[in-house]
């Protein structure tokens, strides 16, 4: 069957749409786009309108896939991750004298992470260059989306849409409690709501 331009999806629709699928939220995909969310929400409709059915249900309980979205959300991620790729590679053949790798770097990010990055660099095949710059997890996030860093090293908080996500470290948090403890393990089923871990990872445009 043949596809013609009316049935053809538009690609700010898809992008919403991963989006949603991704953060489980239309205000949350909304703002990682920064745009409005009945904007959002009308480009999902357009969308859902011209595949024939809808991709989520909205209820007070959260955003939930239909059987339709289950189907086709994940054609949706590899449509819009080769796109990506395209951008990518395109921008990699015509820019060739470019040999920096530009990473941003959390204030809350150990300096041991950041030395396993910089011996990670060098050991590529093509000599490349580490420019670190360090700021604000939401600071990194925007360059990151403009495209004026490569890679940013961040603790594992919010998922970024359109983003490749890679968890490359755990971190163990100490408990203190003016209770006396043996020095047996605590399990987290005793510490409750005091023992909470924090993970680091990588973030970059998905190819």
């Amino acid at each position: 069957m043949a596809i013609t331009d009316r049935d053809r999806p538009n690609l700010e629709g898809l992008r919403y749409a991963q989006a949603v699928a991704e953060t489980k939220s239309f205000s949350a995909a909304a703002r990682a786009y920064g745009v409005t969310q009945p904007a959002l929400s009308n480009g999902i409709a357009k969308l859902e309108e011209r595949l024939g059915d809808k991709l989520f249900d909205r209820s007070p309980r959260g955003v939930t896939q239909t059987a339709f979205g289950a189907r086709i959300l994940p054609l949706i991620e590899r449509a819009v991750v080769a796109l990506d790729a395209v951008a990518v590679e395109a921008r990699r053949l015509t820019e060739p004298g470019e040999q920096k790798i530009r990473m941003g770097v959390s204030p809350l990010i150990s300096s041991r992470l950041v030395a396993r990055a910089f011996s990670k660099v060098c050991d590529l095949p093509v000599p490349r260059d580490l420019v670190l710059r360090e700021a604000n997890m939401q600071d990194l996030r925007e360059c990151l989306r403009a495209g004026e860093l490569d890679i940013i090293l961040i603790p594992a908080v919010a998922a970024m849409p359109r983003f490749e996500h890679r968890v490359i470290d755990v971190e163990p948090i100490v408990v203190v409690t003016p209770e006396p403890t043996n020095s047996a393990p605590l399990e987290l089923e005793e510490a409750g709501q005091e023992a909470r871990s924090s993970s680091s990872s990588f973030r970059t445009p998905a190819a």
